[in-house]
């Protein structure tokens, strides 16, 4: 893997794609899914920063019990 591309990961510029996940997984003896998984936090975080305000204001649907 590019040195440049964990410069740009650790920088903030660019994701963990799942070619990265891949080979950060075997190079730290760990599961892909962990560094997709740490991708998919810190993406669902910084949205939610964004219109975190939008999404409190939708009204969770509420199912009849039957």
């Amino acid at each position: 893997m590019p040195r440049t591309r964990i410069e740009r990961v650790a920088a903030e510029e660019i994701g963990i794609s799942t070619d990265t996940a891949l080979r950060l997984g075997r190079f730290f003896k760990t599961s892909p899914d962990l560094w997709v998984n740490l991708q998919k936090r810190c993406e669902i975080e910084s949205l939610f920063r964004e219109i975190g305000a939008d999404i409190e204001r939708i009204v969770p649907f509420e199912q009849e019990a039957v």
